[in-house]
């Protein structure tokens, strides 16, 4: 627990200095509109409002998290991509860091259209894994970092409220297989490899129905 709190304020105060550095960099959403109506509309919607469930809806979300999500995606340098995505990875390959931040921004203010639980089998389920975890199996509380109504608590926590159950779930299918590794201190990889493909399903649901 100490621990975790601990991770918590460290993760807190960098995203605290990247919202600064942030703050002075030039957003432009009139660009970033631009580019999400050419670039970002078939997967995500000119809104952030993904058509398909396979692909996140961006719309409301914090836009630090989406800022890091796009520069992880990105290859600098020769070194490759810290999140590893071929599609993802050329999306953002032209983009600059002005850019990407204007985007995080433009996505953010963008209205969304929340997706719905469907499997009300698993919603107990999910609402007992989010609001207290599993003791036994070391699994925290989801809302101790997502908040209790899935908003994301603070910025460095992305809006879970909504999104999606089949993209939530499959993410936290390869936070555990480690297939995705862009989470800090491996938090993620580690709660989602306690998680079996029930709980993993259950978790996405509630989510996917929490407003």
């Amino acid at each position: 627990m100490i621990r975790t709190t601990t991770l918590a304020v460290l993760l807190a105060a960098s995203f605290s200095v990247f919202a600064a550095e942030q703050a002075k960099t030039k957003v432009d959403l009139t660009k970033a509109k631009e580019i999400a109506e050419g670039m970002c509309v078939a997967c995500h919607g000119a809104d952030g409002n993904s058509p398909a469930p396979a692909n996140p809806i961006l719309a409301g979300q914090i836009p630090e998290y989406l800022y890091k999500q796009l520069s992880n995606f990105k290859a600098v340098n020769g070194k490759p991509a810290v999140r590893n995505n071929a599609i993802m990875g050329g999306m953002v390959a032209a983009l600059s860091d002005e850019d990407m931040k204007s985007l995080s921004v433009y996505f953010s203010q963008q209205k969304m259209k929340p997706s719905a639980a469907k499997e009300e089998k698993l919603l107990a389920e999910g609402k007992t894994l989010w609001r207290g975890g599993d003791f036994e199996k070391g699994i925290p509380a989801c809302a101790g970092c997502h908040g209790p109504a899935g908003a994301g608590l603070p910025a460095q926590y992305p809006r879970l409220a909504g999104q999606y159950a089949e993209y939530t779930a499959n993410q936290l299918k390869i936070f555990r297989s480690h297939e995705r590794a862009n989470d800090s201190e491996k938090v993620m990889r580690t709660i989602a490899g306690k998680l079996s493909d029930r709980q993993i399903d259950a978790i996405a649901e509630y989510a996917a129905g929490l407003r």
